[in-house]
């Protein structure tokens, strides 16, 4: 159910809880024309303050959700760029031809994984990024395994810094997996709906609409919720985590030395 939901950009969903907040209000308008007008005292009147104090206690709390998990995915983009900065170093103490082999493999890595952070993808081309990764990893343990074959003498370095590389990537990925549930939104979007009801209501009882400020409610409603489910979708939108660092990275290897040597041959 998580997946289909963010299959939509945040705009289409935003637009989707502007339409539904909206028509709430005009449902409880409606309804309010067939009531008489409360009194200032009725008690019913609380029941409308209670739940926009609820939807702004609801609003508060995912926004400040989705903001952590962005903070989390940027803190893991740098610390998986730090990690295979780390092995790059690592790996030109190294002799020839391992050197110029391991590094030219992590720079081909660290252009993939730059790649793969700096566009949207669909679930299916994720999965085969993903797929490429491991096969990266993989050649690279190779190539590891060959140099502490040899006795290389930074061979406890050289391994740490690869079991980094692989676990920064991994935490990476369960960075840019973490979402907000669909029973948040959908919980989030009856506290929208409910309050808008009420005010439509009372709106219609009196006979009198209050145009201006219904709307600048319902835009601001939305405009929480559109930055909310921006922050939360990780690999698109128009907050994005900074890839800077990557691209550091990338440019501070230079152009790989030899063609990537394959560790199935």
């Amino acid at each position: 159910m998580d997946s289909a939901i963010y299959q939509f950009s945040a705009w289409v969903v935003a637009c989707f809880f502007f339409a539904a907040i909206l028509a709430c209000w005009a449902f409880g308008w409606r309804s309010g024309r067939h009531r008489g007008p409360d009194s200032g005292d009725d008690p019913a009147l609380k029941f409308t303050d209670a739940s926009l104090a609820i939807l702004g206690l609801l609003l508060a709390f995912t926004f400040a959700m989705a903001l952590g998990r962005h903070d989390h995915r940027r803190s893991m983009v740098v610390g998986e760029s730090n990690a295979i900065g780390d092995f790059y170093t690592c790996a030109s103490i190294l002799r020839d031809p391992q050197r110029a082999a391991l590094q030219s493999l992590i720079h081909a890595y660290a252009n993939h994984e730059m790649h793969a952070l700096s566009r949207y993808v669909s679930d299916a081309e994720q999965r085969e990024l993903t797929r490429e990764s491991l096969e990266m990893q993989n050649r690279m343990t190779a190539l590891v395994a060959d140099a502490v074959a040899q006795g290389t003498p930074i061979a406890i370095s050289l391994t740490n810094t690869l079991n980094e590389v692989t676990s920064a990537n991994a935490s990476r990925l369960a960075a840019y997996e973490e979402i907000l549930p669909w029973s948040i939104l959908l919980l989030l979007l009856m506290a929208a709906c409910v309050p808008s009801f009420l005010i439509g209501r009372i709106q219609g009882a009196v006979g009198k609409v209050h145009f201006s400020g219904t709307l600048s409610f319902v835009v601001l409603v939305t405009l929480v919720i559109y930055v909310t489910l921006d922050l939360n979708q990780g690999r698109r939108g128009l907050i994005l985590v900074n890839t800077a660092s990557f691209e550091r990275l990338v440019q501070s290897m230079g152009a790989p030395s030899i063609q990537i040597p394959d560790a199935r041959h």
